[in-house]
């Protein structure tokens, strides 16, 4: 039997796609040795090990985990737009809490993992600015022209005030709203120091620009907490919920 589907059969791996970029990252031994083809050929009663690791595609995952905990959304059932999609990681999440549907976006291409690229509940978006979408855009990249009652977002390299106006567009009526805010693209260079934001008062006023631009679109502030880890260059980073009401549609 090939190792993939051996690790795949044997509940070690919770997919071939997986198994083989686990024994890709040299973290898959066969009787004790290091594995490094996903073809290889193993024996019924081989032993498969791997190393200690984290089961998601990207460490972002635990970022969202923190959110949605931390501010009881639920994801059961509702169609999520993941901006700033990448690899993978919130929407891997999103699909563990039970979400009908991902609209995976991102600026690039071809980061998403397999795994999630070839979920049938995963619609890929890929080459979209997220500042520039509408509803008729998001519809027609998308697929379907339901709008996301959940939107998460792990943006990089852009302001969340610059974003924030076009997910008030594409939200659907009653949407809530996960945002990372990462101070080190909300001070602008002037902030950074060898790409951190050195000014915890400075991190704390990017903080609370973008708060006020999503309340002055209409949103309900519900909250900010700290992420559970840290970004690039071990910069602070920031989760914030946002909610609003049918009636600011």
């Amino acid at each position: 039997m090939r190792l993939d589907v051996a690790l795949a059969e044997r509940g070690l791996a919770r997919s071939r796609s997986r198994a083989a970029e686990l024994i890709a990252s040299g973290r898959v031994s066969v009787d004790g040795e290091i594995a490094t083809k996903a073809g290889a050929r193993v024996a019924g009663a081989s032993e498969l090990r791997i190393a200690d690791g984290d089961v998601y595609v990207s460490r972002a995952a635990h970022k969202l985990l923190a959110g949605l905990d931390g501010f009881g959304v639920t994801v059961e059932g509702r169609l999520a737009l993941d901006l700033g999609a990448s690899t993978g990681g919130f929407t891997q999440v999103l699909l563990e809490r039970d979400a009908r549907e991902v609209i995976a976006l991102d600026v690039g291409h071809g980061q998403l993992v397999r795994e999630l690229r070839e979920d049938p509940r995963v619609r890929v978006v890929e080459g979209c600015n997220a500042r520039e979408l509408d509803r008729a855009r998001l519809a027609e990249a998308a697929g379907t022209p339901e709008p996301p009652s959940l939107v998460v977002g792990d943006l990089s390299f852009i302001s969340l005030t610059l974003v924030l106006s076009a997910i008030a567009a594409i939200a659907a009526p009653r949407a809530e709203l996960i945002l990372l805010i990462k101070p080190q693209f909300e001070v602008g260079r002037q902030g950074i120091r060898n790409g951190i934001v050195v000014d915890p008062e400075l991190a704390q006023a990017a903080v609370d620009r973008v708060v006020a631009c999503a309340t002055g679109l209409g949103f309900v502030d519900g909250g900010v907490i700290p992420s559970p880890i840290t970004g690039e260059h071990g910069n602070h980073e920031f989760l914030a919920y946002f909610f609003r009401e049918a009636s600011t549609a």
